[in-house]
């Protein structure tokens, strides 16, 4: 059974849709939106986004299945990157 189309709306103000499992850099890249990326390890926190309002690491992480089957991202800010 294939995982569920997520629609993920994006900071760049583009919008596109993939499976839930997808690897969050591959559907930003899609989107033409950079998640900066420091040790791919999930350790240093460069690439954290706000999905829906929750911290991920997006080196480490994949996009959720969703109820409502939408997703709002937002590049987390750090003041020391």
């Amino acid at each position: 059974m294939a995982a569920a189309p997520v629609t993920i709306h994006w900071p760049n103000g583009h919008t596109t849709s993939c499976s839930a499992g997808s690897d969050w850099l591959m559907a930003a890249q899609q989107a033409g939106v950079t998640i900066p990326t420091g040790c791919l390890g999930g350790s240093c926190g460069a690439c954290e986004i706000e999905v829906n309002g929750q911290v991920v690491r997006a080196c480490i992480a994949t996009v959720p299945a969703s109820k409502s089957g939408v997703l709002t991202v937002e590049l987390a800010s750090d003041p020391f990157w």
